[in-house]
């Protein structure tokens, strides 16, 4: 199924892109094993951010020159980063109005993703939809944010070029020269270039620029009317220059990597909320804050407490300590009975026999896929095998999970509060060490760990 969605799209389909990027948005994790098979076939695309204060017709310069490039026999995507909407989650504008006679065209793939919430005029997934763009066969894609701010630089780790664009007679002056949006923008454009106020404009942001003496390329500064396509085809110009540039000094390679490092640390971030989601439990944190809220303890120090348990517990041996399900134990009263119930009905054969003396059981396993099943016949009425069938009857008596360090893993549930049958490991079938917990700290269920070298 993975690798159908893949060839689908290396092969042009844009419903299956689409439909991955839906996923990417709703269901990062399920859409990762995807992303990790469709990463061969990206790297090829140039990507332009093009970003600004809302009304400075961020959507009409991307729409003239996404027709330009059509005209060059160049395929675009373009993903238009929008305000969230407070009442579904999605992008507040949809597709761009200005951009709708484009969408009819099969070599223009428009998405409009939300930022839901998130810092930097960027959604979460927008590296991901860039690769599956890339993926698609688009030539050039074309990043469109929310707007520009001193928190919304993160367009700079993403695009290759960056296109800062401003207009007169906004009040923008100020925010567009501030420490941090300077330094975002290769190509800065004045749109609306026909209002008063834009020679001022031009003439700020040159000066801001010449005191930036420590860069070897200079942003150009354009004046462009969109709407009328004024200035369209010399701003194409400055950004196939830029990408010239990037390529001669191999600033487009030292780019690329930054924005693999930063994709990395956000993904790792996204891994360790989850993470933090699963290890720290409600109830427990539930106590913390009542703590809190008591001033028995403070926020600053809770949070140290509980970086120092998430760490310890990774070091002592990772926070994903189970490889898999080793088996399931049934406990039977007859296994030559059962095993030709299973054998008959459900086509599973017994691939061996073995009496555990310590455990007063006798064994006959049946291999399932990577794990199996353990039939388990007691050998003695004291058995534990005994005492169960006479108390609940035939049925499932346990399930074993396998690890990769019994000893590691019992100091790390002891730590953690869980009751132990066995604080040290001992020997069961196959040679394997094994070790049991308590049904009163599983809720219930008879959960065995078990150690094989393989």
């Amino acid at each position: 199924m993975e690798m159908e969605i893949v060839e689908k799209i290396t092969n042009g389909d844009r419903r299956a892109a689409a439909k991955l990027i839906t996923l990417v948005e709703n269901n990062f994790s399920q859409a990762q094993e995807i992303l990790k098979k469709l990463y061969n076939y990206t790297g090829n695309a140039l990507v332009i951010g093009i970003t600004g204060p809302s009304g400075s017709g961020k959507s009409t310069v991307t729409d003239k020159i996404s027709k330009i490039l059509r005209g060059q026999g160049k395929t675009v995507g373009i993903i238009a980063i929008d305000p969230t909407s407070p009442f579904t989650g999605g992008a507040l504008l949809g597709d761009r109005i200005r951009m709708q006679d484009l969408s009819l065209d099969k070599g223009v793939f428009i998405r409009s993703m939300s930022t839901r919430g998130h810092l930097g005029g960027l959604s979460q997934a927008t590296q991901a939809t860039v690769k599956i763009l890339d993926a698609l066969g688009k030539d050039i894609i074309i990043i469109e944010t929310v707007g520009v701010g001193q928190s919304e630089v993160d367009i700079v780790k993403v695009a290759d070029t960056v296109v800062l664009i401003s207009m007169p007679g906004m009040g923008d002056d100020v925010q567009i020269i501030k420490a941090g949006i300077m330094e975002i923008g290769d190509i800065f454009v004045i749109n609306k270039a026909d209002k008063e106020g834009c020679e001022r404009l031009a003439t700020e942001i040159e000066m801001m620029l010449d005191l930036n003496q420590n860069s070897r390329w200079r942003p150009p500064v354009l004046k462009t009317i969109a709407t009328d396509n004024v200035g369209i085809k010399k701003l194409l110009e400055e950004i196939d220059r830029h990408i010239k540039y990037l390529k001669e000094s191999g600033e487009l390679e030292q780019r690329r990597r930054e924005s693999v490092k930063k994709e990395i640390l956000d993904l790792i971030r996204e891994q360790w909320k989850e993470i933090l989601s699963t290890f720290i439990d409600n109830g427990f944190l539930d106590k913390i804050v009542t703590k809190i809220v008591k001033r028995e303890e403070d926020p600053y120090t809770a949070v140290e407490k509980l970086s120092s348990i998430l760490v310890h517990s990774y070091t002592q041996g990772g926070i994903k300590m189970i490889e898999k399900i080793d088996h399931i134990g049934i406990a039977v009263r007859s296994i030559e009975k059962t095993s030709e119930l299973f054998s008959n009905i459900l086509g599973l054969k017994v691939a061996g026999e073995e009496i555990v003396e310590e455990q007063k059981v006798k064994i006959a396993f049946l291999p399932l896929g990577d794990s199996e099943l353990e039939l388990l016949e007691s050998t003695s009425p004291e058995g534990p095998i005994a005492k169960f069938i006479e108390k609940k009857g035939e049925g499932i008596q346990h399930i074993a999970f396998r690890v990769d360090n019994i000893e590691k893993a019992l100091e790390k549930l002891k730590k953690g509060g869980i009751r132990l049958i066995d604080e040290k490991p001992r020997y069961g079938a196959g040679g394997a060490k094994i070790a049991f917990l308590h049904p009163k700290g599983t809720n219930g269920v008879l959960i065995e760990l078990s150690e094989r070298n393989e």
